[in-house]
């Protein structure tokens, strides 16, 4: 597949800067004019300096206001959309309380945030579009003549329903990840509709509608893989990460036998959690004898290197989030599809903002700044405050930055918990380029939970105990090993293992201390429980089956300051300038210390 590269400006020209900063102030203004007669515009404390300066202005008509928009409206955060947020969940609700909150009218969706920078999801109404570029659900709509896998779930954390003054339900916004709410409006599926489409497939998808509303981890993924291979002329996967195809293929390689034996009778098979569903799917899938054999013949994935195109003749393109901790799995993803397969970005961005497409359709790591929002940037070696933000026109290639970002949606001058790294302006229209680098509070991703630094280090501190582990230093990895992922660490520990007498008497049996099984079980367990205490996200997460007990893993004595001496040996720096970093995410370093393990509890 022919495509052509385009590269970065390392600056911008007189007229390039004029017309992106035109663009980025007329956006700007008109989410001003739009948001400053809301509850939160007309009363958020964040906003007292501006509404003083534009007193005597008349917003809609002087486009100075953005001057004063620069001059007094500082960094937010979430705190202060909080009180106003709240009120979606107090019941009854209203609609005249929840009107015109933090942006006019009612929101289509609330977006559930997957807890990435605090100790609990973040909520955020998503109200409708007044005026557009493509989001990411845009850049996820088919083509109906190409034969799709879409591998989405569209399932609803709940529904609220709002009432008007009379008690009547007016509407219902549903409470849903960002990326399932965004594909229902650009697609036009309504909450209230979704029975008239369960028995349906959507012209151009392999698989049934009702797939998309199962919501255990393994099942979901399995019953799409089931779809998807039984029809040969498949040329799309689209998913929201890389992670759940390489999972989707661990599920097809462990459970080859059934599901081919499902494709050549024709029943679905009976696996857990789809009962709600499984009626629709059944009516859908037909006995494909032949089908069946032309994949017993080719074998399961790991059988040999390319072996989606094998199964798939026609297939052209994967597209799922595969930057930052997510490219960790493309080695694993290119040995399954082959080297002719396209891997393609839908974009970047977050629950907060849609920022970014990709720059080049080969490039999975590089993106363009654009948004029907407004991004402005703090330089992450700077003080992160009012006084240093920085517009678009004004960025560095090679340096790197947090978005600040003043959406449709209500927020203003929201500090994104991202960096970023600038590679330079679009050629063709000024924008700035720019790679993911990392989180700013995030240590540890996966795809349904995130882990901070604080809470792993909380974790540690629980098992840190003289009848479990006295720990001297660990570090923390991805652990893939197994289905589902999860948290992984390494310890290097002082003495031995303890007698892990469990806080909630988990060992009062007659199983003697020795019992390695049994310290090992209370030992992770009480890891979890640590993390579980301080979000709720991680009991959800296992009990849906999208995340297992944290492994626990003892190193040699020794190992961390070996490791130090290692790495200053290769960096050529000095042994007080390397630490041992809390989570571990280089995968040669993974391997060096994987090495020196001596147990695994």
């Amino acid at each position: 597949m022919s495509t052509s590269t385009v590269f970065p400006l390392a600056s911008l020209s007189p007229e390039f800067k004029a017309a992106l900063q035109e663009r980025i102030e007329h956006r700007l203004w008109d989410i001003i004019k739009a948001n400053i007669t809301t509850r939160y515009g007309t009363s958020a404390a964040s906003l007292s300096l501006f509404r003083e300066g534009t007193a005597d202005k008349d917003v809609k008509e002087d486009p100075t206001v953005i001057v004063d928009f620069r001059r007094t409206v500082p960094l937010t955060d979430y705190e202060s959309y909080s009180p106003f947020i709240a009120k979606f969940f107090n019941n009854p609700l209203k609609q005249s309380e929840l009107e015109n909150l933090l942006a006019p009218g009612l929101p289509s969706f609330i977006a559930r945030s997957s807890s990435t920078t605090r100790n609990k999801s973040n909520y955020f109404p998503k109200y409708p579009r007044r005026w557009t570029t493509p989001t990411h659900a845009q850049h996820l709509q088919i083509n109906n003549s190409a034969k799709t896998a879409f591998i989405f779930c569209l399932a609803n954390r709940n529904l609220l329903e709002v009432l008007d003054e009379d008690g009547v339900v007016t509407t219902k916004i549903p409470v849903c990840t960002g990326s399932s709410g965004g594909i229902r409006n650009v697609m036009n599926w309504d909450v209230e509709t979704d029975s008239v489409r369960m028995g349906t497939v959507v012209p151009g998808y392999v698989s049934p509608w009702a797939t998309a509303l199962i919501t255990h981890h393994q099942s979901f993924l399995l019953i799409h893989a089931l779809f998807a291979l039984s029809d040969p002329t498949l040329e799309i996967v689209m998913t929201s990460f890389l992670t759940f195809f390489v999972d989707l293929i661990h599920y097809v390689q462990e459970d080859w036998d059934m599901l081919l034996t499902s494709i050549r009778d024709g029943i679905i098979p009976d696996v857990n959690h789809i009962e709600h569903v499984q009626t629709y799917l059944q009516v859908n899938f037909r006995a494909n004898p032949r089908r069946a054999e032309e994949l017993r013949n080719i074998g399961p994935p790991l059988t040999c290197p390319g072996w989606a195109q094998r199964i798939w003749p026609n297939l052209k393109i994967l597209v799922s989030i595969c930057s930052g901790t997510f490219a960790t799995v493309l080695p694993k993803a290119r040995s399954v599809l082959g080297p002719n397969v396209l891997i393609q970005t839908p974009g970047y961005g977050c629950t907060e903002c849609a920022m970014g497409k990709a720059f080049n359709a080969n490039d999975t790591e590089t993106f363009i700044l654009d948004t029907a929002d407004v991004v402005e940037f703090l330089d992450t070696s700077e003080a992160l405050v009012h006084d240093n933000i920085l517009q678009a026109w004004d960025l560095q290639p090679g340096r790197y930055y947090q978005p600040v970002v003043t959406t449709q949606d209500g927020l203003w001058r929201y500090l994104i918990d991202d960096v970023i790294q600038v590679t330079g302006f679009d050629p063709r229209n000024g924008s700035p380029t720019f790679r993911f680098y990392g989180r700013k509070n995030l240590e540890i991703r996966l795809s349904h939970v995130a882990i901070s630094e604080a809470n792993l280090v909380c974790a540690i501190r629980s098992i840190n105990t003289e009848d479990i582990v006295k720990v001297q230093e660990f570090t923390a990895v991805i652990d893939q090993r197994q289905l589902p992922q999860t948290v992984g660490f390494f310890l290097e520990i002082t003495g031995d293992i303890g007698q892990l007498s469990h806080p909630l008497n988990l060992l009062r049996s007659n199983s003697p201390p020795s019992n390695l099984g049994l310290r090992a079980k209370v030992a992770r367990q009480i890891a979890f429980e640590a993390l579980a205490a301080l979000n709720v996200e991680y009991q959800r997460a296992l009990d849906a089956g999208q995340f297992r007990l944290p492994t626990i893993r003892i190193v040699k004595p020794g190992t961390f300051a070996e490791y130090r001496l290692w790495r200053a040996e290769s960096m050529k720096a000095g042994v007080g300038q390397v630490k041992v970093p809390v989570v571990m995410s280089n995968e040669g370093q993974q391997e060096w210390i994987a090495q020196r393990v001596v147990t695994e509890l």
